[in-house]
């Protein structure tokens, strides 16, 4: 273990720092015990070997107020046999085209531009700046999903992104005019030299995007579950600022989008680049989080008690269903499922198997639960009273897929913000011995 776990400040163990401002941490804002990697998914031959479990407490800088976890599994270990692949979500391919569509459009990336995406996985959005024939690079660490780009026809590193990849990826190729990372800033755990890579990487004009989960729609819809090993960091628009901001590089937009339950997508330049002024929507988020407590540790402390309520309120609605002998089935494979499945315990004795429509990860068992994966095609075939939906970001696409399940009256399970029972219209059913949310 002490080779695959580390504190990001790369001092002992026990000492807990920031890594922005290397203030000591001190204040919890979730303690989740803990949990195996969330993307180890377990081979038929691994069942009876046991997994590796790590700790999965998270704190918050009553300094900076960047929310983050005590202690880091390296990524090495987490990206070593990585099962994610963005490619087998319909909404999320509509929206890669409609970011590349967008960004084509307003900041006239064209033939002439240069693309570099970070953390590009299989391929999923350059696939379709390829399609316009802008010059591109992907760069991702693990091999499984960059095998994949490249079989698209999508240039890719396979490394981790630096200073050091930085300086040999610029002089291989060339300073990129955009530089793009969806679900990237959270997991890095050397975020200073990962953005001291991108002013290496970016041209003196170029533009920068990222996307990643907004700490306010988790706090406020009680997404605990996205929480766990890969996402080191859980950004408000004030820390994520902090940290471009002594780089060299200001935050001039930001949109909040609906993908993962609640992002935001940042537009970064060069502090000194006075082409993009800082737009109306940077000032108002701002002063929404401030008025709503981001800015005091008093606020992050209150809610671990909504995580606890969360976990009492899915285990009871799952104990009341089966006592009345329900069948309940699973539905995707994500990492903020395991999150949830092994933080509240849930194993085959309230889940019967899960389907994934990633083949990579059928025929294998979820990390922890140990609950089969299997093929979607099994739904229809065992006819399940409920379909408890884990990605509960995409409920609407998958209910919409399984609407089949009507046939028999079949209903999907939602777990968060707080339990809930849809049917397939989807019309939501109120249950009201849960008391949980903010």
């Amino acid at each position: 273990m002490e080779t695959d776990i580390q504190n990001k400040s790369g001092n002992d163990m026990s000492e807990r720092k920031c890594l922005n401002c290397g203030n000591r941490l001190e204040y919890i804002f979730a303690d989740l015990g803990t949990s195996p990697l969330c993307n180890e998914i377990v081979k038929p031959d691994q069942v009876n070997e046991g997994q590796m479990n790590y700790p999965l407490q998270t704190y918050v800088c009553d300094q900076c107020f960047l929310v983050q976890v005590g202690k880091c599994v390296s990524p090495e270990k987490i990206y070593e046999d990585y099962s994610y692949f963005s490619s087998y979500s319909d909404s999320w391919l509509r929206h890669a085209k409609q970011y590349v569509d967008y960004m084509a459009d307003r900041y006239e990336i064209n033939r002439e531009s240069f693309v570099v995406e970070i953390a590009s996985n299989d391929g999923y959005l350059l696939q379709y700046f390829n399609q316009k024939k802008v010059p591109l690079l992907g760069i991702e660490p693990s091999d499984t999903v960059a095998r994949a780009a490249l079989e698209k026809g999508i240039p890719t590193e396979m490394e981790f992104f630096g200073a050091d990849s930085a300086e040999r990826l610029q002089k291989k190729y060339k300073s990129a005019d955009l530089i793009l990372g969806n679900n990237v800033l959270a997991h890095v755990p050397r975020i200073n030299d990962f953005i001291e890579g991108l002013d290496i990487m970016l041209d003196e004009n170029g533009i920068m995007t990222f996307e990643f989960p907004h700490l306010m729609q988790l706090v406020e819809n009680n997404q605990f579950d996205t929480i766990y090993h890969e996402h080191f960091f859980y950004y408000s628009l004030h820390s994520v600022q902090s940290l471009f901001k002594k780089h060299g590089f200001a935050i001039f937009d930001v949109q909040q989008l609906g993908t993962h339950g609640g992002s935001i997508r940042i537009f970064v330049a060069r502090s000194a680049n006075q082409k993009y002024q800082v737009s109306e929507n940077v000032r108002q988020l701002l002063r929404q989080e401030e008025r709503k407590g981001y800015l005091s540790v008093d606020f992050y402390q209150s809610f671990g008690k909504y995580v606890e309520q969360t976990k009492r309120d899915i285990l009871r609605l799952l104990l009341n269903l089966k006592n009345n002998g329900r069948s309940i089935v699973g539905y995707g494979a994500p990492g903020k499922g395991n999150t949830l499945l092994n933080y509240c315990g849930i194993g085959t004795d309230f889940i019967d198997y899960t389907v994934d429509r990633n083949p990579h990860k059928q025929g294998h068992y979820l990390p922890g639960s140990l609950i089969p994966i299997l093929a979607p095609d099994k739904i229809r075939d065992t006819k399940p009273d409920y379909i408890f939906i884990l990605p509960w970001n995409l409920k609407d696409e998958i209910i919409n897929q399984l609407e089949y399940v009507n046939e028999w009256g079949g209903k999907f399970i939602v777990p968060i913000p707080q339990p809930m029972i849809i049917n397939s219209r989807p019309i939501e059913v109120e249950l009201p011995v849960l008391t949980s949310g903010l």
